[in-house]
Order: C-alpha cells, then sequence, then structure tokens
C-alpha cells in the first residue's frame, strides 16, 4: 500500500520578532534608542513610522491556521499504519517535542535581543547571531551560512507547502464537480459513486490563479487575519461534521503589540492543533478501521453535506494559502526592495508576489508526483527548521552563561531525533519516487485509490 504524506501545518515554521516595527530601517533607528522592547513594551519615538501590531487573539488565530492544513486529513490512515496506541502516543510526544523547539527559538531570539540591542530578530538572525555567540571559533566565522541556509529551508518549505495546497484545492473542486449528478441527500447510505468525467485537473489549477494572485498581495498580518479567521472556521465546521460521522458509531509573536504574551499564546494555540489531529486521527481508525483511505473524507457518504466538507476545505485552503506564502514573501521582498529606489519598492513588491504565485501554479501543474518531491524536500528542511536547528541554537547561545549538562543532553536528543527523522524521511521519500519512477504521472494529484 502507496501512503503519500499531505502537507500540513504542523511543520510551518514561525518567523520572529519582538516588536511591531516592521522595516529594516526601523530597526535600525530603534538600535541606539532605550531598550523598552526588552520588556516588550513597543518603542516610541517621534517621527518613527511604525505599523500597528495584531493583537493577542489574531495571533492565535495565525498561530492556529499556520499549523493546521490537509494532514489531518490522512491522520487517521497514519494512525492505522503505525498502531491505535503509539499512533495517538506519537502525536502527543511529536507535538510537544515541536512546541517546546518553538519556545526555546523565542528564549533565544530574546536573549539575543538583549544582548545586542536589537528590536527583534527573525528566524534567520536569530540563528547567525546565535552562532556568532558559540565557543567554537570555525562557527563564528561562518555565522552567516546559518542564516542562509535557514532562509533556504524557509522558501523552499512554506512554497512547496503552496504548490501541494494547489493541487488539493484543484482535486477537492474536481471530486465535487465529477460526484456532483449522484450526490443526494440522504447520507445514511455510502455507495460507491463513479465520477463523471470533467476538464483535467490542472485547468483546475490555472482557475485559481487569479485568486491566489489577489491573496498574496496582501502585505499586512493584521488584514490577513479576517482570512485566517475564515479559513479556521471552514476548517473546524468541516472537522466538526467529520467528527459527528465518525460519533454515530462510537458511544505570532510575529508582529504583536505585546510581544510577552507568546509564549503563552504558542502552547496554547499549538495544545489545540495536537487535540485535534490526535483526536481525528484516532477516532477515525477507530470508526472505518482497515477500510480508512488517504483521505477520511473519501469514507464519507457521498451527500451534500459531507460533500460540504470538501468545499469548505477549499475556502479553508485558499486563505491559507496567502499566510504560508507571507513568510517566503517577508524573507525575499525586503532584501530585493532594498536594491531600488524607493519609487519602485511597492511595484516592485507586487511583482515579486505576482511572479511567485504564478511559480508555485506552475510547479503544481508541470512537475510529476509533486508530492513525493516535496515530501523529500520536506524531510530535509522541515527536520530541520522544527527539531535539529533550535535545540543546537540554544546551546551556542547560552553555553558561555553555563547551561546545566541535563539542559546540554535534552537538547542533544532532540537533535538527534530530528536527525533520525530526516534521514527515516529522506529514505521513505527516496524508496516512493524510485518505486514511482516507471509510471509517473504527468499531473499531480491527492486523491488515492487503494
Amino acid at each position: 500500500m502507496s501512503v503519500t504524506k499531505s502537507a500540513g501545518a504542523p511543520q510551518g515554521a514561525v518567523t520572529l520578532k519582538l516588536d511591531s516595527m516592521s522595516t529594516p530601517e526601523s530597526a535600525r533607528k530603534l538600535q541606539n534608542k532605550d531598550s523598552r522592547f526588552l520588556d516588550g513594551s513597543p518603542s516610541e519615538s517621534p517621527g518613527l513610522e511604525k505599523t500597528k501590531g495584531i493583537t493577542l487573539f489574531q495571533t492565535l488565530v495565525h498561530l492556529l491556521k499556520g499549523n493546521m492544513g490537509t494532514g489531518i486529513l490522512g491522520l487517521p490512515l497514519a494512525v492505522k499504519n503505525a498502531g491505535i496506541l503509539v499512533g495517538p502516543l506519537s502525536l502527543l510526544v511529536m507535538g510537544s517535542v515541536c512546541c517546546h523547539c518553538m519556545l526555546i527559538l523565542v528564549k533565544c531570539a530574546r536573549r539575543l535581543c538583549q544582548r545586542l540591542n536589537k528590536p527583534f530578530l527573525d528566524y534567520g538572525d536569530t540563528v547567525m547571531h546565535g552562532l556568532e555567540a558559540s565557543p567554537s571559533t570555525w562557527l563564528q566565522n561562518h555565522a552567516h551560512w546559518g542564516r542562509s541556509i535557514v532562509s533556504f529551508f524557509l522558501i523552499v518549505t512554506q512554497l512547496g507547502f503552496c504548490c501541494v495546497y494547489i493541487v488539493f484545492l484543484a482535486d477537492n473542486l474536481k471530486q465535487v464537480v465529477e460526484a456532483i449528478n449522484s450526490t443526494t441527500n440522504n447520507c445514511h447510505s455510502n455507495e460507491t459513486v463513479i465520477p463523471t468525467p470533467t476538464m483535467d485537473s490542472r485547468l483546475y489549477m490555472l482557475s485559481f490563479l487569479p485568486f491566489l494572485v489577489l491573496l498574496v498581495f496582501i502585505r499586512s498580518l493584521r488584514v490577513m487575519t479576517i482570512f485566517s479567521m475564515l479559513a479556521n472556521i471552514s476548517m473546524l465546521v468541516s472537522l466538526v461534521i467529520i467528527a459527528q460521522y465518525i460519533a454515530q458509531v462510537l458511544p505570532l509573536e510575529n508582529k504583536m503589540e505585546d510581544a510577552r504574551h507568546f509564549p503563552v499564546i504558542l502552547p496554547l494555540g499549538l495544545s489545540i492543533v495536537i487535540a485535534l489531529y490526535t483526536s481525528i486521527g484516532a477516532l477515525g481508525y477507530l470508526r472505518f478501521g482497515d477500510d480508512i483511505k488517504a483521505s477520511i473524507t473519501l469514507n464519507l457518504p457521498n451527500c451534500w453535506l459531507y460533500q460540504s466538507v470538501n468545499l469548505l476545505y477549499i475556502i479553508g485552503i485558499l486563505c491559507t494559502y496567502a499566510l504560508q506564502f507571507y513568510v517566503a514573501a517577508e524573507i525575499i521582498v525586503p532584501v530585493a526592495v532594498s536594491q531600488v529606489p524607493k519609487r519602485w519598492a511597492l511595484p516592485l513588491d507586487l511583482s515579486i508576489r505576482l511572479i511567485l504565485s504564478c511559480l508555485t501554479c506552475i510547479l503544481a501543474i508541470l512537475v510529476p508526483r509533486l508530492d513525493l518531491v516535496l515530501s523529500l524536500v520536506g524531510s530535509v528542511s522541515s527536520s530541520a527548521l522544527a527539531l535539529i536547528i533550535p535545540p543546537l541554537l540554544e546551546i551556542s547561545t547560552y553555553y558561555s552563561e553555563g547551561m546545566s549538562p541535563l539542559t546540554i543532553i535534552k537538547d542533544a536528543l532532540i537533535s538527534i531525533l530530528g536527525f533520525v527523522g530526516f534521514v527515516a524521511g529522506t529514505y521513505h521519500a527516496l524508496h516512493e519516487l524510485m518505486e514511482s519512477g516507471d509510471s509517473l504521472p504527468f499531473s499531480n494529484s491527492t486523491t488515492f485509490v487503494q
């Protein structure tokens, strides 16, 4: 049985900023000012242009949306493969470890901000300055490599998610359209549906492109909260519909106004995500057993109530695309805009967003078995960003201040765990690619027949 990994959000990365300032120029102006940002309060400076930060609620909304995607639909099959005890337990353990690594990242960024008297540090800058503080002369001399590697991994990972989301959108809409003639109001029978062929999946992908381009033109996280909330509501309603069918048988810190609350918001948001993932994965498998399919939506009856799950997920993923795209754009756009006169900044910004969104659509259309290719990329980049780098960063940041041997051992074990995941994931992805090499379809699909 061949199982393809869906691109879910739990491995999504967090870009860290400790103040509401949004431009490098603003950051430079604040470097020699007072250190009020160290306790989380925004810095004030006459004549300094500021962007309004996002609230606690908006941060929680983005955190939930950034960590919850299509992967949850494939978790019942993952629980089937891992076992009803090992599967949910592994989800809890890995979710807790990932949450801990994110908190490590936040702690290191804050500590380095204090040392360097800077208002904020993103992920790449945090790694670079952490390496500069390490006891190794070689790491100090090559610290800039750390920032480049992290930025590269973030761009590849986030744009990779965007590519898979386009495939998911096309497949879901195609599934609904092709089953529309046989869809009924009777939700008590679950008969096999013979779909009516329609246009190619690639045409469905192209049909979404204009909407995606408009979404990526949104440059403010505050405005994007509306779409993140819409995505959360859509996915929550669809999960409720799935859960009630299962139960019929079973009796950012990123730009916050006050960054001090982020260490509280982060565990809260991830606890909600972990609880949803564990419950849907375990209950889905208990409900369908060995008949569970790659996506639990394929096990639902073909009636309008359960077809609405696909439609709601289309809305949710459409909005999620913009949030995943935001991370990559925040890395690429400032570097490019800094090279041109101010009057060309906005046109260049929008042009880059347009080109990148078109690129993700082109890759989704043209690259055969994109799911397996991105599974391979994710095994490398996601393991590094989420599990390997944060604990090593803690050691390099705090080693000169004195660290407990237990903390060093803990960080080493987490990094080893991440490395094992990297090796195992890479081997599995390469194995799947080689097995499917002789029969690669031209167009991509996230819908499977078992």
